[in-house]
C-alpha cells in the first residue's frame, strides 16, 4: 500500500525510472522534467519494499540546497535515514570518522575553506605578482588541475591539451601550483580537492576502511551527473568497488562548468560502460509553458558536438501561456530602462518580486540593470555577486577617479579622463586579461568607461530653481558626483525583490518570469568562446537560461553599448521563436491578403520603434499600433467603436470580408494614434496610398468625431 502511494501521481516516463530493477539505471532528465522527484521517489519505492535499507543509500548532489530539498523529500516520504549529501560533505564526514586509523593518531588537518590567501603567498613566493583576481584565476586553475587529476609536474601539458587560457604562462603557473601544494604541507592545512583525495586515498590503500564503507553503503544515486569532474567519479567508483547498483540522474544539455573540470563524458558513455543498464528519458516538461519549451527545443536543437548526442525534446505540460517575447533596443540603457518598467508593472500586477529574475552572461552587467530599478523603485537582490558598487575593483577605481581630479587637466575630455585614470590602476582598455576573476574585474571597469561614455553623451539641460536653467557640467569630478550618487541609491537595503543573477548562478532555479537580456554576440556567445566546444557551451548557457521561465520570458538586446556606439548583431543562438504552427512569435504578419502580393523593398527594411519604451518593433501588430504589445494602450474605446460601425458598414456595402478595409490591428492602431492627415495615418504600419485614397477622408472624419451612419451614403457614391 506504502509503494502504491510513492507511484501515485507519476507519469510513465517517472514510473519506470521508479520501478526499474537493482543495477545500474540512467535517468536522463531535462529541465522542469521532475528528475529529484523521480529520484527520491525511485529510493522511496526501494526501501519501502523492504529491496533494500535506507540506512545503506548514499545519495549524492552538488550543492548543500539540493541535499536539504532532497532530504526533505525523502523524509515527506517516510524515508527519512536515507543519506544525501554533496561529494565534499560525504568525503569530510569519512575522512573525520577514519582519520585516526588512517592518520595513526596524527591530528586531521585543518580544512581552508578558500585557496585564495595561500595561493596569493605562493605566487609571491613563485616570483609571480598577483593581486587578489590574479590570485583568485590562479585558484581557479589549480582546482582545475586538481579535480583533473594533474599534478604540478603534468600542468603545462595537461594545459595545453585542454585549450585552457591561465592567466600566466603555463609554466609560471605551474611553479605556483607547486609552490602552493608546498606551503599547504607547511602550514599542515588541506583544500577541497584534498580532502577527496584523502577520501579516495582512504579507500583505495586501506582494504578495512573500504570494506567498512562499501558496507554501509551499498546503494548510490548522483545528480547532475553531467557535471561529474575526474576527481569525484573516481571517488565514486571507490564507494563502488565494483558493483553496480547507482542510479545517476542528468542533462547533456546543461554541461555549463566544464571551465571547473567538470564533463559530461560520463553520463554520455554510461551505457557503453555499464553493460545491462536501463536508460530512461524524462521529457515532460512541468516547469515551463509549452511556448516557453518550444523556444527551448529550437535553441538546443541546434547544437552540436558529444552533448548534442544526448539532447531531449521536451514536451510542455502546462496551460498555454504568452509567446517569449524578442525586444532590440537602441543600445543598453535603453534596454535595462524597459526592463525596470516591464517589472514594475508585473510587480503591480500580482506577480511577486521575488518571482522575477533578470538574468546576464556576466557580473559586471548588473550595473545597468541594478540602477534602472532602483530609478523605478523596484526591490532587487543581487546573487552570487556583490552589487556592483559594492565591489573592490570599483571601490578602488572610484577613488583612482576622485585623485585624478587633481591630477589630470581639467580641459582633458571625460572619457579621455576616466580612461587616463583607469590606466593609473593597470587597466588597459584594448587588453583584456586572461582568467575569469581578473577579466570580470577588467569588464567592471570597463562599465565605468562606458557609465562615462553615456553621462558625456547627453548633456541634458537641468534646472535651478525658478531663475533659468545650466547645462550639465561633462567633468570629471561631475562625473565622480554622479557615481557617488548612484552608488548611494544602489545601497539602500531591501527585503526581497527582483533577482539580478548571471546565468552561471542560475542553474538549478526558476522563476515566474525571466528577463535574459544583453544578448549580443560578444557577450553571448562570449568574445572568450573561440573553439566549436566552447561556442558549444554557450549555447547551453542560453538554454538554461531560458529553461528557467516558467511563464513569462523575455529576451532582449541593446543594437550598441552606448548612444551612438558600434552596432552589435543579436546573439548567434537566437533562433525565430517559431511557434508549432510555423508561425513566429516576434515577426508575426497581419498584413491582409490583398495587401501580400506586393514584395516588400528588402533594401531598405521597415524598421520602426515603440513609441512607449523605444524598443524596435519586429511584430507586424506590433508596427501597426507603434509600440510593443505589452505596453500600455492609450485607446480611445468611442473612436473605435465608431470606427468598428463604419468598417462593418463599408464592408457590407462592397460585398468584401471586414479586413479587406482595414484589419482589426489597424482599427486599435487609428483608435490609439488618432489620426488627422495624410501623413500621419501612412505612417500606421500596412496602411498605403490607396487605401488612403479610398478610406482617407472618412477615417479623418471620424478621428474628428464624426457619426459613421453620415459618411455611409457618401461612401457608397464613390
Amino acid at each position: 500500500m506504502r509503494t502504491e502511494g510513492v507511484l501515485a501521481g507519476l507519469d510513465p516516463d517517472q514510473r519506470t525510472a521508479v520501478t526499474a530493477p537493482a543495477g545500474p539505471v540512467c535517468i536522463l532528465a531535462g529541465a522542469g522534467t521532475g528528475k529529484t522527484r523521480a529520484v527520491t521517489h525511485r529510493i522511496a519505492y526501494r526501501t519501502l519494499s523492504g529491496e533494500i535499507s535506507p540506512r545503506h543509500v548514499l545519495a549524492v548532489t552538488f550543492t548543500a540546497r539540493a541535499a536539504a530539498e532532497m532530504r526533505a523529500r525523502l523524509t515527506g516520504l517516510g524515508t527519512g535515514a536515507v543519506q544525501a549529501r554533496t561529494f565534499h560533505a560525504a568525503a569530510l564526514r569519512q575522512v573525520r570518522y577514519f582519520a585516526p586509523r588512517l592518520l595513526e593518531g596524527r591530528q586531521m588537518p585543518e580544512l581552508m575553506e578558500s585557496k585564495i590567501r595561500v595561493v596569493g603567498l605562493a605566487a609571491a613566493r613563485a616570483g609571480v605578482r598577483a593581486d587578489r583576481a590574479a590570485a583568485r584565476d590562479l585558484a581557479g586553475e589549480i582546482e582545475w588541475a586538481k579535480s583533473s587529476l594533474v599534478e604540478p609536474g603534468e600542468y603545462v601539458v595537461a594545459a595545453a591539451k585542454a585549450l585552457r587560457e591561465p592567466p600566466y604562462e603555463p609554466a609560471r603557473v605551474a611553479e605556483v601550483f607547486a609552490a602552493y601544494e608546498s606551503l599547504k604541507r607547511r602550514q599542515g592545512v588541506i583544500d577541497f580537492e584534498d580532502l577527496l583525495r584523502a577520501a579516495v586515498w582512504g579507500i583505495e590503500e586501506h582494504p578495512d576502511v573500504a570494506d567498512q564503507i562499501r558496507a554501509q553503503y551499498r546503494h548510490f544515486v548522483v545528480d547532475e551527473y553531467q557535471d561529474v569532474n575526474p576527481l569525484q567519479q573516481r571517488l565514486l567508483d571507490a564507494w563502488l568497488g565494483g558493483r553496480d547498483d547507482i542510479t545517476v540522474v542528468g542533462d547533456a544539455s546543461q554541461t555549463i562548468y566544464s571551465f571547473t573540470g567538470a564533463t559530461s563524458s560520463y553520463l554520455i558513455d554510461f551505457p557503453r560502460q555499464r553493460r545491462g543498464a536501463v536508460v530512461v528519458r524524462l521529457v515532460r516538461d512541468y516547469r515551463s509553458t509549452p511556448q516557453v519549451v518550444g523556444l527551448a527545443n529550437a535553441v538546443i536543437q541546434q547544437a552540436r558536438g558529444t552533448e548534442a548526442k544526448l539532447r531531449l525534446e521536451l514536451i510542455g505540460q502546462r496551460k498555454p501561456g504568452p509567446e517569449p517575447e524578442l525586444k532590440i533596443f537602441p543600445d543598453e540603457q535603453g534596454e535595462a530602462a524597459a526592463v525596470a518598467r516591464r517589472c514594475r508593472e508585473l510587480i503591480a500586477t500580482g506577480t511577486p518580486a521575488n518571482e522575477i529574475a533578470v538574468l546576464f552572461r556576466t557580473n559586471a552587467q548588473s550595473e545597468s540593470y541594478e540602477k534602472a530599478l532602483a530609478e523605478a523603485e523596484v526591490p532587487y537582490l543581487v546573487r552570487g555577486a556583490e552589487r556592483f558598487f559594492e565591489r573592490s575593483e570599483v571601490r578602488g577605481a572610484m577613488v583612482a577617479l576622485r585623485a585624478a581630479v587633481r591630477s589630470i587637466p581639467g580641459e582633458t575630455p571625460l572619457v579621455e579622463a576616466v580612461v587616463e585614470a583607469l590606466a593609473a590602476r593597470s587597466w588597459n582598455r584594448d587588453q583584456p586579461p586572461p582568467g575569469g576573476a581578473a577579466r570580470e574585474q577588467w569588464e567592471a571597469l570597463a562599465a565605468l568607461v562606458t557609465l562615462a561614455e553615456e553621462y558625456a553623451a547627453v548633456p541634458e539641460i537641468l534646472p535651478i530653481g525658478e531663475a533659468g536653467h545650466v547645462q550639465r557640467e561633462i567633468t570629471l569630478a561631475a562625473f565622480n558626483d554622479e557615481l557617488a550618487r548612484r552608488a548611494e541609491q544602489q545601497h539602500a537595503p531591501t527585503v526581497a525583490g527582483v533577482t539580478l543573477a548571471s546565468l552561471h548562478s542560475a542553474k538549478g532555479l526558476e522563476w515566474d518570469a525571466v528577463f535574459l537580456v544583453g544578448l549580443a554576440d560578444g557577450t553571448l556567445p562570449t568574445t572568450y568562446a573561440k573553439t566549436a566546444e566552447q561556442l558549444e557551451e554557450e549555447r547551453r548557457l542560453l538554454y538554461v537560461g531560458v529553461t528557467r521561465a516558467r511563464q513569462l520570458l523575455w529576451l532582449s538586446y541593446g543594437q550598441s553599448r552606448s548612444s551612438g556606439g558600434r552596432t552589435r548583431r543579436p546573439c548567434r543562438f537566437l533562433p525565430q521563436l517559431q511557434r508549432t504552427t510555423g508561425s513566429s512569435a516576434a515577426a508575426t504578419s497581419e498584413t491582409p491578403a490583398a495587401d501580400r502580393s506586393r514584395k516588400p523593398d528588402r533594401r531598405r527594411p521597415q524598421v520602426s520603434s515603440c513609441r512607449i519604451c523605444g524598443a524596435t518593433l519586429l511584430a507586424g501588430t506590433d508596427r501597426k499600433l507603434g509600440r510593443c504589445a505589452t505596453c500600455p494602450s492609450d485607446l480611445d474605446e468611442d473612436l473605435h467603436e465608431r470606427l468598428q460601425v463604419w468598417r462593418a458598414s463599408t464592408a457590407a456595402g462592397l460585398k468584401v470580408p471586414a479586413y479587406v478595409v482595414f484589419t482589426d490591428a489597424s482599427l486599435v492602431a487609428m483608435a490609439e494614434r488618432r489620426p488627422s492627415d495624410p501623413a500621419q495615418l501612412l505612417a500606421i504600419a500596412g496602411i498605403g496610398p490607396r487605401k488612403l485614397g479610398q478610406y482617407g477622408d472618412a477615417v479623418f472624419a471620424l478621428v474628428a468625431g464624426a457619426d459613421p451612419a453620415d459618411l455611409d451614403q457618401k461612401n457608397f457614391e464613390n
